[in-house]
């Protein structure tokens, strides 16, 4: 099997030369690479351009449209029989193009996912953020877990889809703000057979800081009304957890502030709570510091979330605003 492997990429160079540094090293052999860069002001020309002798590597420079278009843009000029696609800031297992083939050999799927996990070389606070992106305690397991709750989505971090998807589904219809949960719904909808393969894992390296990390899970909180939007019997129970979640430690200070009764049930809860993060992420990574910032980074998931998702639920849902 012959994979094109689409990378969108904007202002970020040293990203995608690690990542290409990793395409070099893989054991499976046939395959391309198309970086399209998607309006970038600082871009990776010069970065790119050093592995043209190291891979079979094209290069193209658009107009801004954001992910979901720069993907498309790629999947029109893809040689491959099946596309697959990474966000810039991973690093890719030596093993991964082989591990995909024979799974795709002996069970074939339209379309996958992959799980993501942390590499050795990232720092506490990224494998901080690693944990709280995957952890059950957090986001229920559903990002590349075999025992997930509900119908797995790819998600475009590590995602691949064959061809005759791309034909039949076209592209993205949504440039960014869950555009890759809406892509894997259409997929599944018209009857494509999407699986998991759990051994195809990618290092995702996320965000750098907490306060980036909070932007951006603010932004997949309100994505998910986005996708609502398309798709109104997808909004699940448990989206709603992480908005539950921030409202009840809104109710936690505030019964303790009063001295209400009830605070002391709220306090052992919330400590409940953060010892399981606490000793979960500590027997993970084997690091009571990690585990420390894992608290720190699951608080700031859930309450990002929930307040991205309260905020265009009520803008979108409740008011019917655009």
């Amino acid at each position: 099997m012959f994979f094109s492997i689409i990378i969108p990429l904007y202002n970020r160079p040293q990203e995608i030369k690690e990542l290409l540094e990793t395409l070099t090293l893989q054991t499976y052999k046939q395959f391309e690479v198309l970086v399209i860069e998607d309006g970038s002001v600082n871009d990776a020309a010069n970065v790119v351009n050093s592995f043209t002798d190291k891979l079979d590597l094209r290069y193209f420079v658009k107009p801004n449209e954001g992910q979901g278009f720069t993907r498309n843009y790629g999947f029109e000029r893809a040689k491959g029989d099946y596309f697959i696609i990474y966000d810039s800031d991973c690093l890719i297992p030596e093993n991964y193009l082989q591990i995909v083939n024979d799974a795709l050999t002996n069970n074939y799927l339209d379309a996958y996912g992959g799980p993501d996990a942390s590499h050795p070389s990232f720092t506490p606070v990224q494998k901080a953020i690693s944990y709280s992106m995957t952890s059950p305690f957090t986001t229920g397991g559903i990002r590349g877990n075999k025992k997930g709750i509900g119908q797995f989505h790819p998600r475009s971090f590590n995602m691949g889809i064959s061809r005759q998807v791309w034909e039949k589904a076209g592209g993205f219809i949504i440039t960014r703000s869950g555009e890759d949960i809406e892509y894997s719904i259409r997929i599944h909808s018209m009857g494509f057979k999407i699986g998991l393969i759990p051994e195809a894992k990618v290092y995702h390296k996320r965000r750098t800081n907490f306060l980036q990390f909070y932007k951006q899970i603010h932004f997949f909180g309100r994505a998910r009304i986005n996708v609502y939007k398309f798709f109104p019997g997808e909004l699940k129970l448990v989206h709603f957890f992480p908005a539950a979640f921030t409202l009840s430690l809104l109710f936690t200070a505030i019964s303790n502030i009063f001295g209400w009764q009830i605070a002391q049930l709220c306090n052992f809860v919330l400590a409940l709570i953060i010892l399981l993060i606490f000793f979960h992420s500590w027997s993970k990574n084997k690091s009571a510091k990690i585990a420390f910032l894992s608290l720190i980074a699951s608080f700031i998931q859930l309450v990002a979330y929930g307040l991205g998702f309260m905020q265009d639920f009520c803008k979108r849902i409740i008011f019917k605003l655009s």
